[in-house]
């Protein structure tokens, strides 16, 4: 059952990396979980910024970094971010050895020049 601040505890991530980065051949800088129904994006600093459009689009305010070593919370609807929350299902981050920007073999070489 959804929690009523947007938070399903027991949803998995829907995988690795970008859903939509991955299904278009896409790279990104760092990766974003929603909190609901367990979509991972790419951050607004990625090109793509699907995690933001992720919120926008279905109605799901709260993310989480799905970075290793990075538990904080986000949600849209009020702009403020949270140092912590609720634990979520596993995994709580891509794979320690996925590079950032990732994934590898896709980020072009100069991929800081196009961040932002």
């Amino acid at each position: 059952m959804t929690s009523p601040h947007g938070i399903d505890p027991a949803v998995p991530p829907s995988g690795t990396g970008c859903v939509e980065c991955d299904a278009g051949g896409g790279w990104w800088f760092h990766l974003r979980r929603c909190a609901q129904c367990g979509h991972i994006g790419c951050c607004d600093d990625s090109p793509g910024k699907h995690a933001t459009a992720h919120a926008r689009d279905s109605g799901h305010p709260v993310i989480r970094s799905f970075e290793p070593g990075e538990a904080w919370f986000y949600d849209y609807e009020t702009s403020e971010g949270y140092a912590s929350g609720p634990p979520l299902a596993p995994p709580e981050s891509h794979p320690v050895d996925q590079p950032t920007p990732g994934p590898a073999g896709r980020v072009p070489a100069d991929w800081a020049d196009r961040l932002g």
